[in-house]
């Protein structure tokens, strides 16, 4: 079968849509994988944000927050 191509060409997108657009790209990719169909995504940084935003949760780096006792306040 002939290979199908499809280019996008996203102008004024932020860089959060352009992470989500990805994502939402490989989501897609995923769903179609047991059709028989192999998606091959190629654009700038597609890698390493599909790594990021395809993480557990429980491996996301968080910022530690300091936990505070009851009745007590943050020192602001």
């Amino acid at each position: 079968m002939k290979e199908k191509i499809i280019t996008l060409r996203p102008k004024g997108i932020s860089q959060k849509q352009w992470a989500i657009l990805l994502l939402e790209l490989n989501i897609l990719k995923r769903a179609w994988r047991p059709y028989g169909v192999d998606v091959e995504i190629s654009a700038p940084g597609a890698k390493k944000i599909i790594e990021w935003g395809t993480k557990p949760y429980a491996e996301v780096n968080r910022r530690s927050s300091k936990q505070l006792g009851k009745n007590q306040r943050s020192e602001v």
